[in-house]
């Protein structure tokens, strides 16, 4: 055997073991949470996700859903300060499925994961004024429950308030 071959191979094997090293101290630790998203199923699964995620920062996927002309509900109230958390309209969700296109408001709110924000800027636009405004892909969306400024919410939506993912931002999920 040559002297180059013998070089090779122990470039070869060098190559490995530097590889099998990096796989190892890769999967030191938990996975980072935008690599491996909470489910909507996940979130919804353990009753009120107030309660079971409190204010943590999490990163949750699904099918995003949005009514905003067919939407029926109200404004928000008065208080300027939580209207943006306790209004109806436009209502937004996560589904653990994609929707169909003539699902309803009750149907998105029976399955899905009410989401919202201080400002309409963390949202994907609407491609048309009326309809779910549905997405063709899963979205991952960042934020939180329990607000604080849900203890502001009228009395009987105080709990809803709590369990609203609060959402500071999102992207496309590629799987």
């Amino acid at each position: 055997m040559s002297r180059e071959v013998r070089l090779g191979i122990l470039a070869v094997a060098g190559l490995g073991a530097f590889v099998f090293l990096m796989l190892i101290v890769g999967s030191i630790g938990p996975p980072r949470p935008e690599v491996d998203p909470l489910s909507v199923e996940r979130a919804l699964a353990g009753g009120a996700p107030a309660d079971e995620w409190g204010t943590d920062e999490l990163y949750v996927s699904g099918w995003y859903a949005e009514l905003d002309a067919d939407c029926v509900g109200d404004d928000g109230g008065a208080d300027a300060s939580v209207a943006w958390l306790q209004r109806d309209c436009p209502l937004r969700v996560l589904m653990p499925e994609q929707p169909a296109e003539d699902v309803t408001q009750e149907e998105l709110l029976r399955d899905g994961l009410r989401i919202t924000a201080p400002t309409d800027a963390v949202f994907p636009a609407r491609a048309e004024a009326a309809g779910p405004n549905l997405r063709m892909q899963r979205l991952v969306f960042v934020g939180h429950f329990d607000d604080p400024a849900a203890s502001g919410c009228v009395p009987d939506r105080i709990e809803r308030c709590r369990n609203s993912f609060v959402v500071t931002d999102y992207d496309e999920l590629i799987r």
